[in-house]
């Protein structure tokens, strides 16, 4: 039976036709980005001759309505591991620990500061709460558990990156948020205090406390609606506290950029990467498996943590497909992989022991 699946198109796709702005920086502060172009009132990929063009917006949509999924959702429960407010408070101070929430989201203790990364705490990945993409389980912390956030981290404003009701329940336990050129204004339109946004150009770094922030390139796109494609700027983005250096790939097609930010940052100690909702219709904007390896090593980090997966149906590939194809290459390449159940947490710099925790589930 063929599924019209058109909420599951908004996360990804809701950008893919041309139109006016919306909700944005001014003209000017846009303007000075050497990625935005003026007359287009748009931001733009960095130059790639060897990038694969993605199919048209038609072919993407008529897939999604006529084409059947098969396997790209868990029959089997995703294994959760529930933290509470005082596991959360028993994490060492002096360390840095990266907490997986599901799909992009993560929490971070910085040597005992908490930080969020694109926190998507809401059961869809959509604009409304009745269609879209729906959670393949819950969060492991619950919102109101969620400590005081010291820094609030976003690498885009796609739906599954940017939800409106966790940005709105947290709004008043965040100190300050760390966002791509123009998706702040978004923030500002939920009430967020515009003296504790910051918007950053690729390239740009920031102190915050102890936290070393830098945003640097990624080859996406942007948009909440058919109207605000490019709009806003996406971005990778580098945390670094005391000696550890965390890297977080946001969402990216592969490009010679991760060979850049491997040339212009210091040695990265444990790399975020991107690996799910990939598709052969839109190779420019997802890493296929072999990409997200190769991109890793192109970072020459040390060790490789995947995101992206696990929690969201976003794609026509089976749900274990990103974690099974990428960990037979780490095996076969001697790669450092770490796949962490969901609420594990991950001591950077500390031995762990990596489980396929997919195996044997549906």
């Amino acid at each position: 039976m063929k599924r019209f699946t058109c909420g599951c198109l908004l996360p990804i796709f809701s950008a893919l036709l041309p139109g006016a702005a919306q909700g944005e920086g001014t003209e000017d502060d846009l303007a000075r980005s050497p990625q935005y172009v003026a007359q287009e009132h748009r931001f733009h990929n960095l130059p790639n001759p060897d990038l694969k063009p993605n199919r048209s917006g038609w072919d993407i949509w008529s897939r999604f309505v006529f084409e059947s999924k098969k396997g790209t959702v868990p029959i089997d429960p995703i294994p959760v591991r529930m933290l509470d407010k005082a596991a959360l408070d028993a994490l060492d101070n002096s360390t840095n620990h990266i907490v997986r929430l599901g799909h992009s989201s993560h929490l971070l203790k910085l040597r005992g500061k908490w930080w969020l990364i694109d926190p998507v705490f809401g059961p869809r990945a959509s604009p409304v709460s009745w269609a879209g993409p729906q959670r393949f389980h819950q969060p492991p912390i619950a919102l109101e558990d969620v400590p005081p956030i010291e820094g609030l981290i976003l690498s885009h404003d796609h739906y599954d990156h940017l939800d409106v009701p966790t940005i709105e329940a947290l709004k008043d336990r965040v100190k300050r948020y760390f966002v791509p050129l123009g998706v702040g204004q978004h923030l500002r339109n939920w009430g967020i205090p515009a003296e504790s946004i910051e918007e950053f150009d690729w390239w740009q770094e920031r102190q915050w406390g102890d936290v070393t922030l830098t945003a640097a390139p990624a080859q996406h796109f942007s948009g909440r609606t058919l109207w605000d494609r490019d709009r806003t700027l996406w971005a990778s983005w580098s945390v670094r506290s005391g000696d550890d250096h965390i890297f977080y790939s946001g969402d990216s097609g592969y490009f010679s950029g991760f060979k850049t930010i491997r040339e212009r940052l210091p040695r990265i100690d444990i790399a975020l990467m991107e690996n799910g909702a990939y598709d052969s219709y839109w190779p420019g904007v997802h890493m296929q498996p072999e990409e997200t390896v190769q991109a890793f090593q192109d970072l020459g980090a040390s060790v490789l943590y995947l995101v992206h997966n696990s929690t969201f149906d976003l794609a026509f590939h089976g749900w274990r497909d990103p974690l099974e194809r990428v960990a037979a290459l780490a095996k076969e390449r001697g790669i450092n992989l770490a796949t962490p159940e969901i609420g594990e947490v991950l001591t950077v710099g500390k031995p762990r022991e990596n489980r396929h925790w997919w195996e044997g589930l549906r």
